[in-house]
């Protein structure tokens, strides 16, 4: 929407929420800055009129009417009662949830949003009281790099692409994605939506996402499906994960005295020099091997994965990722 039009949508907002009386098309016109812009009585009338529908839309109550009988045409006012947001009223359960709702949320991303959602609550005379002790501290973890643009990308009804890694067969593909939602399942987030490839519905883990999330097209062309009934993502996702995964094994080589988180859970099946370092090979079983990957990266080079390549793949990546974020804060100091 052009700025000059946002304008002069809310003053004419401002100019039918401060009167009582209803206001002719021509009293408006005179009132209203941007409509003596009009260089004749024809333009006036099609700027107003679509100017009614933008605010039918959006959902403002725009009353017409006449004050009197001997009123000649009609006339508009948005009613207060109407137009202004109701009390909000929570229970003391509805706001420690509320409460509890907002410290979920520890990325970037969305504690600002969680801010400001309380910010409106408590302007509403609404008393959530957020730094109340809990009895459960809750948290999500949002770290992985294809979170944000994704759910921005959901938000703005975006096509996206992306590159995506497979666990069965072990591979690498590229995806092109119509986004319906970013959710969180069993500790893990997946993104669900439309597979252009596939031409299905399809669920993607994020922790499988590879490389850079692009946009494709215009923002808004991407629909959820609408059949009467509201879209359950959470079924799509827990459908497609019928079972538990059955555990993997890897293989590692671990230096001397080194990692000891990996060997109280591992096992020891030999020894072997890397790098001009000596160090044991050890045996893992990874129900998880996608979220092993960055465990394994925080042991840095005391620990390198020999098998599976994928898993081993990962955990280049994710060191990778870290050397560049870290030359890069290098580059700004």
């Amino acid at each position: 929407m052009a700025t000059a039009r946002a304008e002069r949508l809310v003053n004419l907002v401002l100019c039918l929420l401060s009167t009582r009386q209803y206001l002719i098309a021509e009293r408006i016109r005179a009132i209203v800055p941007g409509y003596a812009d009009a260089p004749t009585d024809e333009a006036f009338f099609r700027m107003f009129e679509r100017d009614k529908s933008e605010l039918r839309d959006l959902g403002i109550p725009l009353e017409t009417g006449r004050n009197s009988m001997f009123d000649n045409a009609d006339g508009y006012r948005i009613a207060r009662r109407d137009y202004e947001l109701g009390d909000i009223d929570l229970e003391p359960d509805e706001a420690a949830a509320v409460a509890l709702a907002a410290r979920l949320w520890d990325s970037p991303q969305l504690t600002g949003a969680a801010h400001g959602a309380l910010l409106k609550l408590r302007a509403a005379g609404v008393d959530v009281d957020q730094a109340a002790p809990a009895v459960i501290e809750p948290k999500v973890r949002t770290s992985e790099p294809a979170f944000a643009p994704l759910l921005a990308a959901v938000q703005a009804g975006q096509v996206v692409s992306f590159e995506y890694r497979r666990p069965t067969p072990a591979e690498i593909r590229r995806r092109t994605v119509e986004p319906w939602g970013v959710v969180a399942w069993r500790g893990r987030w997946y993104l669900v939506g439309h597979d252009q490839d596939r031409r299905a519905t399809r669920c993607f883990r994020l922790s499988r996402v590879v490389g850079e999330v692009r946009t494709i097209g215009k923002p808004g062309e991407v629909r959820r499906p609408t059949d009467g009934t509201d879209l359950d993502l959470l079924s799509i996702v827990a459908g497609s994960n019928p079972g538990e995964a059955q555990p993997a094994s890897a293989k590692l080589w671990v230096a001397d005295g080194r990692a000891k988180g990996v060997r109280r859970r591992a096992r020891t099946v030999g020894r072997r020099t890397v790098a001009g370092v000596d160090g044991d090979l050890l045996e893992l079983d990874l129900n998880f091997p996608d979220s092993a990957a960055s465990w394994i990266a925080g042991f840095g080079p005391d620990v390198v994965v020999l098998e599976p390549e994928l898993l081993a793949k990962g955990v280049r990546e994710r060191l990778l990722g870290a050397l560049a974020r870290q030359r890069a804060g290098e580059v700004r100091r």
